[in-house]
């Protein structure tokens, strides 16, 4: 492996102490935003990323309740929270398109505790996974960006849904059922929302893997998978044409030699846009790995293991490619540079944030 596994505090050594941030407005210019939600202060918090990697916070957006997942719309006109205490609900923000800051339009109930949101191709329907109420909804999205209620359509699955999402061409849904060990395969009608099982109607992963969050190559010729209970990141072939899954190889998501008496966490992973390296976080090691995708095979070679954030729930990657965010829901924020040529991850700035943050999106703004 290129990148070894150090300790937490020889890495955090290696930078600054992490720096408590101050509101004050977007930097003139292109911009980048981040939004990360904070389950416990019940907050989002609006930061542009800079061109060396550092973060301003620019905005910070109290919910009022427990937030947690988040999505943006297609064409990042819209953001999407899903708040997690009674009565569940999501709250639709518009997007400021010069400072990224939030506009809330309107607040609509969910069907159930939901775990997982992501929008469909057009931006017309928003999916739930309820992880505690294992099922799955739909819901329209109105031409104001604003999420609908009642769902237009709420599904049983198998034990603990966690993810939902569709397609690169809108034309299936997947949905993770992590306490079934299989992915829903399910038809989608983007022109009316109506979701149907696929044949065959699920992908199994080895029991007790846990199936949590997915992601399509650029080519959509393959699936990754994270795998909360087991430690590892599925590969799947993907048939476009028939919307099936077939698994390819399993990889570990975890250091060299490590072993615990803890339930390993495996939780997000992302790939770059380029779709050369894919990321994966583990919350039991702490820990990011990193591997380079062969792009006739969907093959994936480990490149790297590194400590980050303490329980990194989520991260992701900015549009360009150059800058990857990790936050842990014990820690902070930490900012890494993305090698293009080796995908190393190189920690450059840490902030501390809001209590329990667990989720990233980053969005260019036009």
């Amino acid at each position: 492996m290129n990148q070894k596994t150090t300790s937490i505090p020889a890495r955090i050594a290696t930078l600054a102490v992490a720096s408590a941030l101050t509101l004050g407005s977007a930097q003139a210019g292109a911009v980048t935003i981040a939004y990360v939600s904070n389950a416990d202060s019940q907050d989002i918090y609006v930061l542009q990323i800079n061109a060396d990697g550092r973060v301003n916070l620019v905005d910070k957006v109290d919910t009022g309740s427990t937030v947690m997942p988040l999505a943006v719309s297609p064409d990042r006109k819209y953001l999407y929270a899903s708040l997690r205490g009674q009565p569940y609900s999501v709250v639709s923000y518009a997007i400021d398109q010069r400072s990224g800051k939030l506009t809330a339009l309107s607040k609509a109930p969910l069907a159930d505790n939901m775990a997982n949101i992501a929008t469909d191709k057009t931006g017309r329907y928003l999916f739930g996974a309820s992880y505690t109420g294992h099922k799955i909804s739909v819901n329209a999205i109105g031409a104001d960006g604003a999420v609908q209620a009642p769902p237009l359509a709420v599904i049983a699955t198998g034990k603990n849904a966690h993810s939902a999402q569709v397609s690169p061409d809108n034309a299936f849904l997947f949905a993770s059922n992590l306490g079934s060990d299989v992915i829903l395969q399910f038809r989608f009608d983007a022109a009316t929302g109506k979701v149907a099982p696929n044949a065959p109607a699920s992908v199994a992963t080895k029991a007790g893997a846990g199936p949590r969050h997915f992601v399509f190559s650029n080519d959509s010729r393959f699936v990754y998978s994270t795998n909360e209970l087991d430690g590892t990141v599925n590969t799947y072939g993907y048939d476009a044409k028939a919307g099936t899954l077939s698994l390819q190889a399993t990889d570990s998501a975890l250091p060299d030699g490590f072993k615990t008496s803890e339930q390993l966490a495996t939780a997000d992973l992302h790939l770059t846009p380029d779709g050369r390296y894919l990321y994966a976080s583990e919350r039991t090691s702490n820990t990011l790995s990193g591997y380079r995708v062969d792009a006739a095979s969907g093959k994936l070679t480990r490149v790297l293991n590194i400590p980050t954030e303490t329980q990194p729930r989520g991260f992701n990657i900015d549009p360009q490619g150059r800058f990857l965010l990790a936050v842990g829901q014990k820690a902070g924020l930490t900012s890494y540079a993305i090698d293009r040529d080796s995908g190393a991850l190189k920690p450059l700035f840490r902030y501390t944030l809001g209590r329990n943050p667990n989720w990233v999106e980053i969005i260019d703004l036009p």
